[in-house]
């Protein structure tokens, strides 16, 4: 039997998936030696603050690996299928937002705020490490599209500047 004809381990995969629904994820990605395993699901909305906050522009993509709920209908998401924002500045990973350095710190920056390229806009956690998001351009501040401590999906928009 070939590396490849091995068969997968289906405890593996309950337990990505559990790992999703415990951490509230969309996606997860598993890889060891040549083996390499992608679960994701699709959601409507990311739960934080105790309210629901609508995900914008990011659109996961439905997961193959895993069979849908019999119950869920299909979401419809107009915003997604018209683009990101024009000088929207997207999530490069998965995490946690933070806006400041430190709680009760000053936010590294404000709407109407201007900005230079390589400024830090906010921090996302990311496996227990703080990523510094620079700007990517010179500009003014026009919206913050997250929370300080809400989950981000990579790619959702997190900040425009104009």
């Amino acid at each position: 039997m070939s590396k490849e004809d091995k068969p997968v381990d289906g405890t593996l995969i309950r337990e990505l998936a559990n790992i999703l629904n415990d951490t509230d994820l969309t996606e997860i990605e598993l890889e060891q030696g040549e083996l390499r395993i992608r679960v994701s699901r699709q959601r409507d909305q990311i739960v934080g603050y105790g309210a629901a906050m609508p995900m914008g522009a990011y659109a996961p993509q439905p997961a193959p690996s895993l069979p849908a709920p019999a119950a869920q209908a299909p979401a419809a998401a107009p915003a997604a299928a018209s683009g990101p924002e024009v000088g929207s500045v997207p999530s490069p990973m998965v995490g946690t937002v933070y806006l400041a350095s430190a709680p009760g710190a000053r936010n590294f920056v404000e709407v109407g705020q201007q900005v230079n390229e390589g400024d830090t806009l906010l921090i996302i956690e990311a496996m227990k490490t703080m990523n510094q998001i620079p700007a990517p351009r010179s500009g003014t501040v026009k919206r913050i599209c997250v929370d300080n401590a809400q989950p981000v999906e990579y790619g959702e928009a997190l900040v425009v500047i104009g």
